[in-house]
């Protein structure tokens, strides 16, 4: 792709993430949403393949029947209430159909059908983009209107997609699909603690984009879509082959790895508000995407791909991957958990 074009179609991500950001209105919001929507179909759709242009019909349809929900949602509180204003979001309808908007934009169970599909159509760099930077608008409206919203709903919302994340991936075969459900799973668990603690959905959000850019990022460097591949990641780069299990460790939320700090937050404030059924069942739900990643940490670590004489050997392969960025959120992946109460301050 020309690379003013793709300068133009970045810059467009970005406009349409801060006009959302920075709106008070529900027209703008809608607006920011859907320049955020079309600026990147056709980043999905570069390569011409019919997998790809089929994920990128389900992602347009999709996002256009949410964003039509939204300004739906935003007509009938104007409607009911008099205003467009985003804080007098009052109505308890126009707040129904408001969150089951946002949900379908993000991935939310029971509205989370299209995620995997839609990912696993893409290539990495586009799936990082759509696993991570796409969530932010839709969760920044989220944030500001979750005082409205029934907090059996929000809690509903956050458990079964904190099960479905689990479940969903224990299954897979498929890399991306796979990291599909572990973006539900983890939104799950911005969505259960946000009506407690909206600092700890910032946290979690964060911790989650760290971890995320560098599982995709490493990915990418070994040109790897599928479990069985990951077998033959050692020869092409032995330090890489040991670091990423721990990030799919830290992915899964174990001790002492940044991903541990999130989950352990969360259900220590899910237990302060006295919810300590749906604490466990966080906790259980965090034990079966702990299954499948450990599945891809075996595939790496304990399995040996076969070998034939006549292969050309792939560590002598020059690499044409950046390797700064993936080096910063490898790193933040693991080691941010010592510093949990300096970023704490920094979220709050």
């Amino acid at each position: 792709m020309n690379p003013y074009v793709l300068l133009f179609l970045f810059s467009s991500l970005g406009l349409g993430t801060t006009l959302t950001f920075a709106s008070s209105h529900w027209l703008l919001a809608w607006m920011g949403l859907e320049i955020n929507t079309l600026a990147i179909i056709p980043l999905m759709s570069q390569h011409h393949h019919p997998r790809a242009v089929e994920a990128t019909t389900k992602y347009f349809l999709t996002q256009a029947t949410a964003a039509a929900l939204v300004l739906f949602a935003g007509t009938t509180n104007a409607w009911v209430m008099g205003t467009w204003d985003m804080t007098n979001m009052t109505d308890p309808i126009a707040n129904t159909m408001l969150i089951t908007a946002l949900a379908l934009k993000i991935g939310l169970a029971p509205m989370h059908l299209w995620m995997p599909e839609v990912l696993q159509g893409l290539d990495l760099t586009t799936g990082l983009i759509l696993s991570t930077w796409q969530k932010l608008a839709p969760l920044a409206l989220i944030m500001q209107v979750a005082q409205n919203i029934d907090p059996l709903l929000l809690t509903t919302l956050g458990l079964l997609s904190a099960l479905v994340g689990g479940w969903g991936g224990l299954n897979q075969t498929q890399l991306r699909k796979i990291l599909a459900y572990s973006s539900i799973a983890h939104m799950g668990w911005m969505i259960i603690i946000l009506q407690y603690a909206p600092q700890l959905t910032l946290l979690t959000l964060f911790v989650y984009v760290l971890m995320t850019s560098a599982m995709f990022l490493t990915l990418k460097s070994f040109t790897v879509t599928k479990i069985n591949a990951l077998a033959t990641i050692w020869s092409k780069s032995p330090p890489l082959a040991v670091v990423t299990p721990l990030v799919l460790l830290s992915l899964a939320g174990l001790p002492p790895l940044t991903g541990f700090m999130p989950k352990w937050m969360v259900l220590q404030e899910l237990t302060k508000q006295d919810l300590p059924a749906i604490a466990t069942t966080m906790a259980f739900a965090a034990l079966l995407g702990l299954y499948f990643y450990l599945r891809l940490s075996y595939v790496m670590t304990l399995t040996i791909s076969p070998n034939m004489l006549n292969s050309i050997t792939p560590w002598r392969a020059t690499t044409t991957q950046t390797s700064l960025l993936m080096a910063l959120t490898v790193v933040a992946a693991l080691t941010l958990l010592p510093i949990t109460p300096a970023i704490l301050v920094l979220v709050t």
